[in-house]
């Protein structure tokens, strides 16, 4: 559908990393964009990027602040990217590390789009992106409360094309791998220019430019065109993979 069909975004996560990029390349495409996050100085440097941003300094678990806020406002395009990941399985994780995921990753996305889905179809117009995970497709060792609630946003994903079946109502889901972002240095607990030598220095990875690329893409396809489902990731990454061990290795 194209941008001039769509006034207004919500957008989650954008004061840095891939929600910054969307918010701003939104903006930059003419739609007022409702840019929402925890980080204060974040925002108030993407507000200054755009007379098109509008910055709201909220927490996405808080449910009843979500209902106050989007209670006000008419969202033709969500785009649910808040989202956090800790460190170890479920050997070792703790309830905070998994009920912070859950709340943040997937319980934050569907009262976003509990809140949002109503007037879009109501409407007959309107735009969901959940940016998800390759981890939500593909099992590989560690961060386990991370790949299931990814997975369940995989779900709510092909759920929310069913509610809205009928209605011009697109559902997107952005599945990246890795990413040039600042979610390394936060799970991994060290320094931005730590986890650039280890995870980008050597490498050639997307950049968040690149995931709002495919945002705005999804977006602007004609009306009678749903893109349900992108996987980005480097050209050099393939997912998955097949790892046998021997009897007693683990040992």
């Amino acid at each position: 559908m194209p941008f001039s069909d769509y006034k207004t975004a919500f957008v989650t996560g954008a004061s840095g990393g891939m929600g910054r990029a969307i918010a701003e390349r939104l903006a930059a495409e003419g739609l007022s964009v409702h840019a929402a996050a925890r980080g204060e100085s974040g925002l108030k440097e993407l507000a200054a990027s755009s007379s098109n941003i509008v910055p709201h300094k909220i927490d996405v678990t808080d449910t009843r602040a979500l209902e106050q806020l989007l209670g006000g406002i008419e969202v033709d395009v969500l785009v649910n990217n808040a989202g956090v990941s800790r460190k170890g399985n479920i050997l070792n994780s703790d309830a905070f590390d998994i009920d912070e995921q859950i709340d943040v990753n997937l319980k934050a996305a569907m009262h976003c789009a509990r809140l949002t889905l109503p007037g879009m179809v109501a409407r007959d117009r309107g735009h969901i992106v959940n940016i998800s995970s390759i981890a939500g497709r593909y099992e590989f060792g560690g961060h386990t409360a991370y790949h299931a609630t990814k997975a369940a946003v995989h779900t709510l994903s092909r759920q929310l094309r069913v509610d809205a079946y009928g209605h011009r109502v697109r559902v997107t889901e952005i599945c990246p791998g890795r990413v040039q972002t600042d979610i390394f240095s936060r799970v991994e607990h060290i320094s931005p220019e730590e986890a650039r030598k280890q995870f980008f220095d050597g490498y050639e990875i997307p950049t968040v430019g690149d995931i709002a690329d495919a945002v705005a893409y999804a977006i602007g396809t004609p009306a009678c065109v749903n893109i349900g489902i992108l996987e980005i990731m480097p050209t050099m990454q393939v997912p998955g993979g097949l790892q046998t061990m021997r009897a007693g290795a683990a040992d």
